[in-house]
């Protein structure tokens, strides 16, 4: 074999590794995406069940009439935007 030909063999076997490589890299790639993909659905769920245990919390303490006075007034705007929110629904359904 003449020189030119071994190197090009050389720069062939060496870009079949980078292929391979590169295909490896891409499943990788995928794989970690999709691990990223379920653990923001995770996320927003516990995000979702802290939300709502949080309400809970506020529900018992009105119930328990232990709130403090900050705790009252974001208490009150809460149940003022779920009023608002509710009349708003009334609204449409009634149109």
């Amino acid at each position: 074999m003449s020189a030119l030909q071994q190197n090009i063999q050389s720069v062939n076997s060496k870009l079949q590794q980078l292929l391979k490589h590169y295909a490896a890299l891409q499943k990788e790639n995928e794989k970690l995406q999709r691990q990223v993909a379920d653990l923001n659905i995770v996320r927003q769920k516990d995000a979702a069940q802290n939300e709502q245990l949080r309400q809970q919390v506020n529900i018992l303490k009105t119930a328990a009439g232990i709130m403090n006075e900050a705790e009252k007034k974001i208490f009150d705007k809460q149940i003022a935007r779920y009023i608002k929110d509710i009349d708003k629904c009334i609204g449409m359904l009634s149109e």
